[in-house]
């Protein structure tokens, strides 16, 4: 079954009782079990639910693994991920990452005795120096945040197994449209399904995917005993925002060329990432490992003045600033202040995140209208 039939249909079954061809929204907390212990299936909603499980069948799916589970949040997926390692545990983590996850580790998990180390993996040789004997996970990004840095998933993927490693990839940028590191030997996949998977900014959700029965069991021992669960009427939002996904991600990828292309050649930008331009690092191993280049896009201006970039991202007038990306509209966002405020400015720094870096996430609206917006703004 290929991609856009998999958006639409898979995990997804009519209704027995109605036939309904779309997913109930099961709002209910409990089920009526017909005796001690005979149930069909249900007994509790926090551990299962009819809608979240149709989610969770359908991300399974679209990632090309066998077990998804749903959670209330990306942060809330990737705390259950972090629950999974003990103290003296050490993580190896992408040094450009969404900032909520730099503080989850270090403000959280790291009081709890784990390590965690934030090593540059474009070059796959720093994340080699950095594993030791008590790595147990290797955290990574790809296309990272803000950086839009490219991973080598593959190598990552060799270097976990050797080191007796798992290895999460969070693939929230590039979604199982354009990217499947299940595929490419990932152990784990993380999604903030809040982004592109939901795609139309009225929902948060986060996700997570693998084709191991052990580490699916760990995912909902933990979802179960934590509590983070994503409700009915959110999973409902995100099974209809998917079955477009296909369609979205290649609206969103073809504007994403244009305006980078566009920055690329405008005298007032500096530098443009997006791994689909020639001039971006990993270019080749984008182009091996995704199928599309996506609506991503950060870049910064001559200069490196915070106030050219604030006053930029206040005169634009179809980018709206806010937080997030992924949705069907155009969002800007001023990572340095915003996104990753929560990072230490000379950490921040060091993985590129400068006071002139401004974050575009590229949305389906008419090119047109999208570049005659940033022309007036620069």
């Amino acid at each position: 079954m290929k991609f856009g039939t998999k958006a639409i249909h898979a995990g997804v079954n009519p209704d027995p009782a109605t036939g309904a061809i779309m997913t109930p929204i099961y709002q209910t907390s409990t089920y009526i079990q017909d005796g001690v212990g005979n149930h069909k299936g249900y007994q509790y909603s926090r551990t299962q639910n009819p809608t979240r499980d149709a989610l969770q069948k359908n991300l399974a799916a679209l990632e090309n693994g066998k077990f998804g589970a749903v959670f209330a949040s990306g942060i809330a997926a990737i705390d259950c991920v972090i629950k999974m390692l003990k103290p003296g545990d050490e993580v190896v983590a992408t040094n450009d990452l969404y900032g909520g996850s730099y503080r989850i580790f270090k403000t959280i998990f790291e009081q709890y005795g784990i390590v965690f180390h934030f090593v540059d993996m474009k070059n796959t040789s720093a994340a080699q120096n950095a594993i030791n004997e008590n790595t147990r996970l290797i955290w990574a990004e790809t296309p990272t945040n803000p950086m839009i840095n490219i991973i080598d998933i593959k190598a990552l993927a060799s270097l976990a197994k050797d080191s007796n490693a798992m290895l999460c990839v969070d693939n929230t940028f590039a979604t199982p449209y354009l990217q499947n590191p299940l595929d490419l030997g990932a152990d784990m996949v993380m999604h903030s399904v809040t982004k592109y998977l939901g795609g139309h900014s009225d929902v948060v959700m986060g996700a997570l995917i693998t084709a191991k029965k052990e580490l699916a069991d760990e995912f909902y021992r933990i979802q179960n005993s934590s509590g983070a669960i994503a409700g009915p009427m959110d999973c409902f939002l995100v099974l209809r925002g998917i079955k477009t996904l296909h369609l979205r991600m290649e609206k969103h990828c073809e504007n994403g060329e244009i305006v980078a292309r566009f920055l690329e050649s405008h005298p007032k930008v500096d530098k443009v990432y997006w791994p689909g331009l020639k001039s971006h690092a990993n270019h080749d191993i984008a182009k091996e490992q995704m199928r599309g280049f996506g609506g991503m896009i950060s870049f910064t201006l001559k200069g490196n003045n915070l106030e050219d970039a604030l006053n930029f991202v206040q005169n634009v007038k179809l980018f709206a600033l806010a937080e997030s990306l992924g949705g069907v509209e155009s969002l800007i966002g001023h990572p340095a202040t915003m996104t990753h405020a929560a990072i230490p400015k000379e950490t921040r720094e060091k993985s590129g995140v400068v006071d002139s870096l401004i974050r575009l996430s590229v949305g389906v609206e008419d090119i047109d209208d999208l570049l005659k917006d940033l022309k007036q703004a620069l």
